[in-house]
């Protein structure tokens, strides 16, 4: 007797902040999507992550749910830089701040609007194996249940089976060092703050209750293999402190190294990774869960066209040219952040010397820009310095009234604006796709780190707020590629045809408009 199958168009596996949001941008674009999450519910044990950097806050806001997470966060205005907190808030952006929200916060906002939009999840399992084929993959659950998608895609985390069993390879660069998280409590009182080493930092903080304290601790040797226990905790604070503060007992314990690893490939076939599933590094400048949800925003919109028909599967392709590189610059650079903390004379001469620099605002907007991804610069060629960058959230005039360019996104759906004459641009045969608005806009146009630049007279934005064409004055050059390239062929529809029939013989019908705003 056949095992029964369930079919969905895409299988998630890993139901974290990256194969949320994944699921969330599929269902979006009328995707048949499911997670599954070998967690039972969406509680996390721990701390994890601890917050929203500005690109990440600006994507949410395309979606229209940012406000969802500022609401339960705290607004910082600063960025940490070594010894050093810059200023962030003359970024030009909304969101000029960093947003301090733990990742057991940010997972149930995710998956309160996951839930909005009716997702599946199958919970309590995990994907035990797969087998692909030309049409899709067999996906088996370890309750044996058996099903069927289109794509599998690998949200799994740093030891992705998914990764492992597609036969992805790992290459990167082995820990050095290795710390421990811990919420304690002692007999003792300890030594509030930071203390700094030649392998880095350690610090103590006292928790609201007063009763516990929350530790990282430098290990004295890389803790490897099984999960930390309470030895593990008195040990690295005998080493650090030279005292274990009569440690009696722990809530939670985990550990973090310094290794650094990205898969040389996010994709095989029909089988696609994102998040730490993609690329682990330190959690030095909060990057791993800020680089997984851009990763689901990026290959979200790409997977339903391709799902759907509407685009070639070699638009998958375009995944991990443009994120690969992204995840690869946020391992050289939590690499950098790690050695910046250790206490060693060479380090601190560099650190002295590159705290200096970024006093300047030049440096500094940049670095901001950097850490922040609001630099991100995918590469469509030659062209205006907006190609390939992140659309600005404008305050735009149109003939209904001001729109803001985020709210235009909140659907998941490509949008062109026209900032020249009203009508200027035919977008018919992709009128299925996007939306067309006429709009002026008469104020400065600012991009992070490079500063003010030449305004378009129009611009075509992809789903996930990057710039895919630019136009000016004089020609529409490129334009009908571009579309093509990220939205799928032009659709000759039956009134086009009846309209070149009926003009040759002099009597053209109405034609069809594409609706505007």
């Amino acid at each position: 007797m056949s095992q029964l199958l369930t079919e969905h168009d895409v299988v998630i596996a890993g139901g974290g902040p990256t194969g949320l949001m994944l699921a969330g941008e599929l269902v979006l674009a009328g995707v048949n999507v499911a997670i599954v999450e070998r967690r039972a519910s969406q509680n996390l044990v721990g701390l994890r992550a601890g917050g929203l950097h500005i690109r990440t806050l600006e994507v949410l806001d395309h979606r229209g749910i940012a406000d969802r997470f500022v609401s339960q966060g705290q607004v910082i205005r600063s960025a940490p830089f070594a010894r050093m907190a810059l200023n962030i808030s003359d970024l030009p952006t909304r969101h000029n701040y960093f947003l301090a929200l733990w990742q057991m916060h940010i997972e149930r906002i995710l998956a309160d609007w996951v839930g909005e939009l009716a997702v599946p999840i199958y919970r309590g399992c995990e994907v035990t194996g797969f087998a692909q084929d030309d049409t899709g993959v067999h996906v088996q659950l370890s309750d044996g249940r058996l099903l069927r998608a289109k794509y599998l895609v690998g949200c799994d985390g740093g030891r992705s089976m998914i990764r492992k069993t597609a036969g992805i390879e790992f290459p990167g660069w082995d820990a050095t060092t290795s710390w421990l998280i811990a919420e304690v409590e002692t007999t003792e009182e300890p030594a509030w703050g930071i203390r700094r080493s030649e392998k880095g930092i350690s610090a103590i903080a006292k928790l609201e209750d007063g009763k516990c304290a929350r530790m990282v601790l430098n290990e004295p040797r890389v803790g490897q293999g099984a999960e930390p226990t309470l030895h593990d905790v008195r040990e690295a604070l005998i080493a650090v402190y030279g005292t274990d503060y009569g440690l009696c007992s722990a809530n939670y314990i985990s550990r973090f190294t310094d290794a650094a690893r990205q898969a040389a490939s996010y994709r095989d076939r029909r089988v696609l990774l994102a998040g730490d599933a993609a690329h682990v590094h330190p959690p030095m400048g909060g990057q791993g869960l800020n680089l997984g949800v851009q990763d689901a925003v990026n290959l979200g919109w790409k997977l339903a066209q391709v799902v759907h028909g509407t685009s070639p599967e070699s638009l998958l392709d375009t995944y991990h040219k443009e994120r690969h590189p992204v995840g690869a610059r946020a391992l050289r650079n939590t690499m950098a952040l790690t050695a910046v903390d250790r206490d060693e004379d060479r380090i601190g001469a560099w650190r002295e010397m590159m705290t200096e620099l970024l006093q300047t605002d030049g440096p500094r907007k940049q670095y901001l820009a950097m850490m922040s991804g609001l630099d991100i610069h995918y590469d469509f060629g030659k062209g205006h310095p907006l190609l390939g960058r992140r659309m600005p959230d404008l305050d735009l005039v149109t003939a209904h009234g001001p729109l803001r360019v985020f709210t235009l996104l909140h659907d998941a759906r490509p949008v062109f604006i026209n900032l020249g004459e009203a009508g200027s641009f035919d977008m018919t045969p992709w009128a299925d796709r996007l939306q067309l608005i006429d709009a002026n806009y008469g104020g400065t146009w600012e991009l992070p780190a490079i500063g003010r630049v030449t305004a378009p007279r129009a611009v075509l934005i992809r789903p996930d707020g990057y710039v895919a064409w630019v136009g000016d004055l004089i020609t529409h050059e490129g334009l009908a590629d571009a579309l093509t390239t990220w939205f799928g062929p032009p659709v000759v529809r039956c009134e086009r045809r009846a309209y070149a029939v009926a003009a040759r013989i002099g009597s053209p019908p109405h034609s069809a408009s594409l609706e505007r705003h």
